[in-house]
């Protein structure tokens, strides 16, 4: 068998747990307008025969808009996670885990198309995301 990386990504930290299969449902965290949304795939990932592709904290995913204002409702955009209930472990021993699975709508440029977002956001997504980072609230 060949030797598997182990959870760690290239930039050698430990990938989050992804714990967001296709279909999940997640809470819009900024001022968008949009209320819900469901996962419809993950930007950048393969999957494997007969397996769900999962999405963990900044990754970037396609969701469809379920609640929201009436022209937001109904299309598909693209957002990146950026709190998950599933803990994950950090590279100093921390485990990681919030109240709710929140995604951020961003541009297909990858800035924010919200003002604000609100609520915590994980690390992770603010290391990769920065834009991201400079509209949120708090960074844990």
């Amino acid at each position: 068998m060949g030797k598997r990386a182990g959870g760690i990504m290239a930039t050698g930290m430990a990938a989050p747990v992804r714990a967001l299969p296709i279909g999940a449902r997640l809470v819009c965290a900024d001022n968008t307008g949009a209320k819900e949304v469901q996962i419809i795939s993950v930007v950048g990932l393969r999957g494997t025969r007969r397996r769900l592709v999962s999405a963990g904290v900044g990754d970037q995913v396609v969701v469809s808009v379920k609640k929201g204002t009436p022209e937001l409702r109904k299309q598909i955009v693209r957002a990146v996670v950026v709190r998950q209930r599933k803990p994950y472990r950090r590279a100093d021993g921390l485990r990681i885990k919030f109240e709710d699975n929140a995604v951020a709508i961003i541009a297909p440029d990858g800035s924010p198309k919200g003002s604000e977002i609100r609520g915590p956001i994980a690390k992770e997504a603010a290391e990769r995301w920065p834009k991201l980072a400079g509209i949120a609230a708090m960074v844990i």
